[in-house]
């Protein structure tokens, strides 16, 4: 379906680092590139580079003095609690708001290419830092890419954007950037907060007329359930909304091998998911799609076979799930993390589901979810909460 693709890569993004304990590793990028090259996926996009967020740009999410105390940690190394740096989930570490703004930055340049018509889409797997808050460091992310990227187009005159989050966690950050902003519809899908950071994201969220979407799924769901969440909720409130160009964060920390979340999606499920997200892109939005990373903590067996799906997806160019990855990849893998890679590029599952038209069960804890989350938005938009 794509007519053009570009990959916004520098090798200097994988210098977003919290130090060798952290979940948050940059081999997980620096491993996803490869597989891509190795693959022959990059050949079929565009390379483009980027270069860090200005204070101005920044300042289009984030509050001034928030920068600055950014910068005076980036300079120092020194904690600084107020500004949410120096704690267990984000460490201080000299030269942070030159990498955090580096990522930033290429989150702006795939939204200008995909605004400014140079690619149809465009994809930042190092992004999708989705929870920064306007002041506050938090969840592993300083600078939020994916809001400034929204708030940089609708400085450019965008009128609609839509933004969905299939990260484990609540897309808290984006959420807040644009809560009472009608031009910009966030739809989140995520574990129930009540058994997960950051704690926000139930259905009641709504925002200013609806345009807040958050689909809190249990504990323990798997492709079926979460896929049948996805159709029941997206398509229909996209559609509606009409957006001139889509947006999306692709955490893939909702697998079951993910240590730090408790859904049960495999890599099949996920691909899935970035496919219906790219027919949606056409049917909705012109074709105009940004894709950034997010969460992901399998750094091996998960993240580098989830996003070189998506890049191959945004590409127009799926990968085989049977395709075996390639022996020179795997033996980097070992170089590079002492770990074994996986064989191929698929868990061996069939991600079918049942369509929520043909009726739900009340019993359900996943239809539950998504009738909540129908109950609470459907009106808002002229769309009828019941299948």
């Amino acid at each position: 379906m794509s007519r053009t693709a570009q990959v916004v890569w520098d090798d200097a993004l994988t210098s977003y680092n919290f130090g060798p304990s952290h979940p948050m590793a940059p081999v997980r990028v620096e491993l996803t590139m490869a597989l891509a090259r190795e693959l022959g996926v990059l050949d079929k996009v565009e390379l483009g580079g980027c270069v860090p967020a200005t204070d101005d740009e920044l300042a289009m999410v984030h509050r001034p003095g928030y920068i600055e105390a950014v910068k005076r940690v980036s300079a120092t190394g020194q904690p600084d609690p107020g500004a949410g740096l120096g704690t267990m989930d984000n460490p201080a570490f000299k030269g942070v708001h030159e990498a955090s703004a580096l990522i930033a930055g290429a989150s702006l340049a795939a939204a200008r290419a995909v605004w400014e018509g140079t690619a149809e889409h465009a994809v930042n797997v190092a992004g999708g830092l989705h929870h920064a808050m306007p002041a506050m460091a938090s969840g592993f992310c300083v600078y939020n890419d994916p809001a400034l990227a929204i708030a940089w187009l609708l400085r450019q005159g965008a009128r609609r954007v839509a933004y969905v989050d299939v990260d484990v966690h609540h897309g808290d950050g984006v959420q807040a950037a644009f809560y009472d902003d009608p031009r910009v519809l966030t739809i989140s899908l995520h574990e129930s907060p009540r058994t997960l950071f950051p704690g926000t994201g139930f259905p009641e969220e709504t925002g200013a007329d609806g345009t807040a979407v958050n689909v809190a799924l249990p504990a323990g769901c798997g492709d079926a359930g979460w896929l049948r969440a996805f159709h029941a909720i997206v398509p229909p409130l996209v559609h509606e909304f009409a957006p001139e160009i889509l947006v999306t964060q692709h955490g893939c920390d909702s697998h079951a091998l993910d240590p730090l979340a408790n859904l049960m999606l495999s890599l099949d499920g996920q691909r899935a998911a970035y496919a219906a997200l790219h027919r949606l892109a056409h049917e909705a939005a012109g074709g105009r799609w940004i894709a950034v990373g997010g969460g992901g903590y399998e750094l091996v067996q998960v993240v580098p076979r989830a996003w070189t799906h998506l890049i191959a997806e945004a590409a127009g160019h799926p990968v085989d799930p049977a395709t075996p990855t390639p022996q020179s990849w795997r033996q980097f893998v070992r170089d590079r993390t002492g770990e074994t890679a996986p064989l191929t590029m698929t868990d061996g599952r069939n991600p079918e589901f049942t369509d929520l038209s043909g009726g739900y069960d009340p019993a359900d804890p996943i239809d539950r979810a998504v009738m909540a989350t129908r109950n609470a938005v459907f009106p808002l938009h002229g769309l009828d909460p019941m299948p």
